[in-house]
């Protein structure tokens, strides 16, 4: 049954040899990988104007020169995430860059702020795409966090299906979206050229604003670079990409730069000359199409490819979150489930685990969008800051042909991002300070897994010099509970393996012990029988001493000690309420004895 439930939502298994179908080609890659950053231009700008609102709308002029800024920040990262897809064809990107060029640390940070990252990429998109639907029907507000939750849990789905699949999927919404936003920026231009839009609806630039300041200004350039998370995503997955990856990869970064900054500069133009106020129940984009086109079809039609490309914005993570964990987890600072792949050859337990933690996250912060983004915004400029310094000093040390021009791109990049990451530290410290906590126990959490995974290649790895004693014999105990076909075909077993064998029966009463000992000496006669007496009706103390004991004495001889359990299996499964499970319970205590093997031998019942 739930097999079949599985194939339903999943999909068939696919064959390692399918693997080469599953790549993606540079329009699909476009729809999974970039949606995440082009998806940002829905509340980029907004982020701007939530900030300058605190003055008065009297500075919304500012989100002009701010988004220029931005735009300048974007030129500078698409040029140097270009260099590090050439230089590091085979994926990891900041995490990569980092830890080759600047350390293991450096590496680890820039890996935990990603891992962060992504989970959040999820979290905000999810819930920016719920605040989309809830401003085109209110009613549903309410229900904001369940929505999100739901949705989640739909692209979880999607993604554990196939990322070409996937990609397919969302590649209509994706360019329905680009398409919905040129519409609505065309649309709403040819309205202000001819005259439609009164000019008082706006402050012209340059306009001198009482109470403004440098702080003020720099806080709402930092709200605006969150219109730059998801850049990083496509060198992350270069090995999603058909061949040649790097070329290819390339050129979707470019068009993603492209598309971005046309889309960030006309919502941004259309909110500033439009007058727009952001509103808690209301979108900025929202307000634009509104605006422009009144509640029509082509207005529902803005907030539905809105709502559907935040939404989807969160297959950017699910894209590249397992990707960055099995890099992690290769070089075992994760657990190695991470770089397994599933049915549909994608790394599902990477999949499943940032869904999951999106969902908790979702529910943390009640779906709220602003709330998060912050912490996104965080997440992603550390290692942005990271990968330009690590790519400096792999020029300065290589210094390969044309490495002066390479350089320079790195530099500026390295020094605006790191500009804008210690202006997020200083007017929004309030909202990330724990970041300060966080990563340096991810990073310490990374280190004792690797430790952990060094010792146990060490205890593993074969000794030539020095080879193991031979095992000399075994010794067999068997835990009986009266005398049964189950306990005839364990000792039966047992026989077969050695003659070294004690049945070992654990009494309540001296009455009841005297009774099993005359049966078990008439029906097992060469079977060694040993009775221990439990004046607390415990099982596990006395057979736990017993096995000790025998232990210590093997072990001088060089003999193994196994415990044999029997334990019978039911034909339905709900027949195991109806007993009582001790060999379970004797079986998950004595796991963890060092030197005894346990061991279980099943009886199956045939009704």
């Amino acid at each position: 049954m739930l097999s079949a439930i599985k194939r339903f939502l999943i999909g068939r298994p696919l064959k390692s040899t399918e693997l080469g179908h599953q790549k993606l080609n540079i329009l699909k890659a476009l729809a999974v990988l970039s949606s995440d950053a082009l998806s940002s231009v829905a509340y980029g700008t907004e982020q701007i104007l939530i900030v300058l609102a605190t003055v008065g709308a009297i500075a919304y002029w500012y989100s002009v020169p701010i988004a220029v800024g931005v735009l300048f920040l974007l030129a500078a990262l698409i040029l140097s995430y270009r260099q590090i897809i050439f230089s590091y064809p085979h994926g990891g990107g900041a995490y990569v860059v980092s830890k080759e060029n600047l350390g293991v640390n450096a590496g680890l940070i820039a890996g935990g702020s990603l891992l962060v990252d992504y989970i959040l990429t999820v979290a905000v998109s999810v819930s920016a795409g719920t605040d989309a639907i809830t401003s085109a029907f209110p009613s549903l507000h309410p229900h904001t966090v369940l929505i999100a939750c739901i949705l989640v849990v739909c692209i979880t789905l999607l993604n554990l299906r196939g990322i070409t699949e996937s990609a397919t999927i969302l590649a209509y919404p994706v360019y329905l979206f680009v398409f919905a936003l040129f519409v609505l920026s065309g649309a709403g231009i040819y309205k202000i050229l001819t005259g439609s839009v009164p000019a008082v609806m706006h402050t012209n630039i340059g306009t001198p604003v009482a109470g403004i300041s440098l702080f003020l200004l720099l806080r709402a350039f930092a709200s605006g670079c969150s219109a730059l998370t998801g850049v990083e995503a496509i060198s992350n997955a270069i090995p999603n990409f058909k061949e040649p990856a790097p070329q290819n990869a390339a050129k979707t970064l470019i068009l993603m730069g492209s598309l971005l900054a046309l889309l960030f500069s006309g919502i941004t133009f259309l909110a500033y000359y439009y007058g727009i106020s952001p509103k808690p129940e209301e979108t900025v984009v929202s307000q634009i199409a509104k605006t422009t086109f009144g509640r029509n079809f082509l207005y529902f039609f803005v907030q539905c490819t809105t709502a559907l490309i935040l939404v989807l914005a969160a297959n950017t993570g699910f894209s590249a979150f397992p990707l960055l964990a099995f890099n992690l987890a290769s070089d075992k600072y994760m657990p190695r489930m991470f770089t397994i792949r599933g049915d549909r050859l994608g790394y599902s337990n990477g999949i499943v685990s940032l869904g999951v933690a999106s969902i908790l996250l979702i529910i943390t912060f009640h779906g709220r969008t602003e709330h998060l983004i912050p912490l996104y915004a965080v997440g992603v400029f550390i290692p942005f800051t990271l990968s330009q310094t690590g790519m400096i000093l792999k020029w300065v040390r290589e210094r390969s042909p044309g490495w002066i021009g390479k350089l320079t791109a790195n530099l500026i990049g390295a020094l605006i991002t790191l500009t804008v990451l210690i202006i997020f530290f200083v007017t929004k410290f309030s909202q990330v300070w724990f970041v300060f906590i966080f990563l340096p126990v991810m990073v310490y959490i990374f280190h004792r897994v690797n430790q952990h995974y060094e010792a146990v290649g060490e205890q593993l790895r074969i000794q030539v010099d020095s080879p193991a004693l031979p095992i000399a014999g075994n010794v067999i105990i068997v835990p009986v509970a009266g005398i049964t076909k189950v306990v005839e075909n364990s000792i039966n077993y047992a026989k077969s393996l050695t003659d070294q064998i004690f049945a070992v029966y654990i009494s309540f009463d001296r009455e009841d012990e005297k009774r099993f000992v005359e049966k078990w000496e008439k029906w097992q006669p060469d079977v060694r029988l040993v009775t221990l007496h439990s004046r607390y009706r415990s099982i596990l103390h006395p057979l736990s001493k017993f096995i000790d004991t025998v232990e210590h004495r093997a072990s001088e001889n060089n003999y193994r000690v196994t415990v044999l359990i029997p334990q019978f299996i039911t034909k339905k499964s709900w027949h195991n309420i109806l007993h009582n499970q001790s060999s379970l319970l004797i079986r998950t205590y004595l796991i963890f004895k060092k030197n005894v093997i346990i061991s279980t031998l099943p009886y199956h019942f045939k009704k």
